[in-house]
């Protein structure tokens, strides 16, 4: 297992479930079929910039500089399609990076993944439902 695989792998089990010790992270990830040690988990607790409170582990996420998914679609996205479940999207060129990595920060939960090239990203669905619920979101975003 890689470290950043783990570390996904941890912020994933954060994001979908109360974990309030190391022990529990542990325990966790073990069953994922992930080793780790204390040391190893407290390592990845700082690298990841996870904070202890009430509800378990959560990740801190610095301030983001810039415009948000809003203002870049609104710049530099040109048109949206589906195909069942996944949505291309086509935008000016060289800004497909920029609106993938918006959407990445935007942490929806309904998005499985997104990749991007110069003037088209792929945004993949779980589903197609959830493919045009994901649409209809993007296209509302188009028209603030």
């Amino acid at each position: 297992m890689t470290k950043a695989y783990r570390q996904g792998q941890i912020v994933n089990l954060i994001r979908t479930r109360p974990i309030h010790t190391q022990e529990e992270l542990a325990a966790a990830l073990q069953e994922k079929g992930i080793p780790a040690t204390q040391v190893t988990l407290s390592r990845d607790i700082r690298d990841l910039n996870l904070a202890k409170t009430s509800e378990g582990y959560r990740q801190l996420t610095p301030e983001r500089a810039g415009p948000g998914l809003a203002a870049l679609a609104a710049d530099f996205l040109t048109d949206i399609r589906q195909a069942q479940n996944l949505l291309v999207l086509k935008t000016s060129p060289g800004h497909a990076n920029t609106i993938a990595v918006a959407i990445d920060h935007e942490n929806w939960s309904d998005i499985v993944g997104t990749l991007a090239g110069d003037d088209t990203v792929l945004l993949i669905a779980p589903d197609t439902f959830t493919a045009d619920t994901l649409r209809a979101r993007l296209l509302a975003l188009l028209a603030e």
